[in-house]
């Protein structure tokens, strides 16, 4: 077990904490392009290595590198602000890759897409709009975007009904299981909606205004609809966290831990979104004045998507106050739009920058050791030292791979995987990544580019580096490729 000391940032001011962290690596397999598979042996490590461990000769050498950490603001998949686009069943818009392509210039991922549909409050959905939500996303998978997703039927209170009768909306929802199942690629988050104004759960004329703890039956079925209609992979949001509370029947310590996380149970796939962040000490009734509420926020977000925006300008909207609660409940992603006024704070007084960088994970690496100067049959040993100066973790299932690139033939290519969660790598600590394995044959005389490699796993997106995590860090990324080269070795 090895033990981390560090600082970094955190609510503008620079502190420290201690984490343990150890990553087990077993047999992986090293994949050769030209159809030459070779199977090479991880073997467990950590942080520190024991030298005798290795049969080499005296010319093996240890490179130490200490990386320059990156000040810009860049893409990076499911995470930051985000922008909202709204398609209504009376109105023709849809997304297009010129506007995506025009947020990715802004460094922006996430589009907030809202489905209104106040027309549908008592029948289907039509073909016609299904099928623009299909349009909606083909254009993301295009443009390297994702969706934060809602459907409701008013963004008015004078707009009634609210929403629609249990058959039609569950009607509904079955309906769009199998654009939920094709698309779950681009489709971040998908946030409960349907029941109430603005699709949050409040205003409703048929799942029980302001239910008590025991009428929330009409609404966990709803729940419980939208996570069958969604892969096991992908989390459903509510407004409230009376909203999982009362649906589940459980108590504000009953909150999903290390142990527990990403098990795929339906408790592991509930998160939260907060759309009057920081508008006063209670967020506009988002707690119901329960402090204890606060407190499981902030320990299930660690786990669970955390998102929103502000609704108001306020003192708790200030600069310090705003990025310690960021950190706190692990916020992910914001709208960029809305509040204005709140933005625009954040702008005068020098915080909107830091805000940009860090919601979200934002991964630096600080250091590493890897041999170097290799004969077939060596032992290739890396430790690496990456801190996540983010507020949050990765929330989706993310890949995490050591590719070699070979420098006279870009084609000649092993991929390792690496025995590593990112979605482990929270918000402001430290962690190792080490692996070691023997060299082949086929390496024999060449020199290779060493490459961390943070793909989307679905099939459909993993080889497009738009999806890839970008370290942040000068001089490492390939936009090409969407590899990071952290290092080069020689085998002779």
């Amino acid at each position: 077990m090895a033990t981390f000391q560090h600082s970094a940032r955190q609510g503008g001011q620079y502190f420290r904490e201690e984490r343990a962290f150890h990553l087990k690596h077993r047999d992986m397999k090293l994949d050769f392009l030209f159809i030459l598979f070779i199977t090479l042996f991880l073997f467990s490590c950590s942080e520190t290595l024991d030298p005798d461990e290795n049969d080499t000769d005296d010319e093996l050498t240890t490179d130490k590198v200490e990386y320059i950490e990156s000040r810009d603001n860049f893409p990076n998949p499911e995470r930051g602000f985000y922008r909202f686009h709204e398609t209504s069943s009376r109105n023709s818009n849809v997304l297009s890759t010129s506007f995506l392509e025009g947020l990715r210039s802004e460094g922006i991922t996430l589009v907030y897409t809202a489905y209104t549909m106040p027309d549908y409050r008592d029948k289907a959905i039509p073909q016609d709009y299904m099928n623009r939500i299909i349009t909606n996303m083909e254009a993301l998978r295009e443009a390297g975007c994702k969706a934060i997703v809602r459907f409701r039927y008013t963004n008015s209170q004078d707009d009634l009904p609210w929403d629609a009768p249990e058959d039609i909306l569950h009607g509904h929802i079955a309906q769009l299981k199998p654009v939920f199942q094709e698309y779950a690629d681009v489709i971040a988050v998908l946030e409960a909606g349907f029941i109430g104004v603005w699709g949050e759960w409040y205003y409703t004329d048929h799942y029980n205004f302001r239910p008590s703890e025991d009428e929330y039956g009409p609404r966990r079925m709803v729940l419980d609809a939208l996570l069958d209609a969604l892969p096991k992979e992908r989390t459903v949001l509510v407004r409230y966290p009376a909203a999982k509370l009362h649906a589940f029947g459980i108590s504000y310590t009953d909150t999903v831990s290390a142990t527990t996380a990403y098990n795929q149970s339906d408790l592991s796939r509930v998160g939260f979104h907060n759309d009057c962040f920081l508008a006063d000490q209670d967020d506009r009734g988002t707690f119901g004045g329960n402090r204890n509420y606060r407190r499981y926020w902030e320990w299930e977000s660690k786990y669970l998507p955390m998102g929103g925006e502000t609704c108001a300008p306020s003192s708790f909207a200030e600069c310090s106050n705003a990025l310690e609660d960021m950190a706190r409940y692990h916020w992910s992603f914001l709208n960029m739009s809305y509040h204005p006024g709140v933005i625009s704070d954040w702008q005068t007084n020098n915080c909107l920058e830091e805000i940009k960088q860090r919601l979200g994970y934002r991964f630096v690496l600080t250091k590493g050791a890897f041999s170097n100067n290799l004969s077939v049959g060596d032992t290739f040993e890396m430790d690496l030292t990456l801190m996540n100066v983010g507020f949050a973790a990765p929330y989706n299932p993310r890949d995490a791979k050591l590719i070699f690139v070979s420098k006279t033939n870009s084609n000649e290519k092993y991929s390792l995987d690496l025995d590593a969660d990112p979605r482990f790598w929270f918000g402001g600590k430290e962690f190792d990544i080490s692996a070691r394995f023997t060299i082949p044959e086929q390496m024999k005389g060449k020199q290779f580019d060493v490459n961390l490699h943070f793909p989307d796993p679905q099939e459909t997106l993993s080889e497009d580096p738009k999806f890839s995590i970008r370290l942040a860090n000068d001089n490492v990324w390939n936009p090409v490729t969407g590899y990071n080269k952290i290092h080069t070795i020689t085998v002779k």
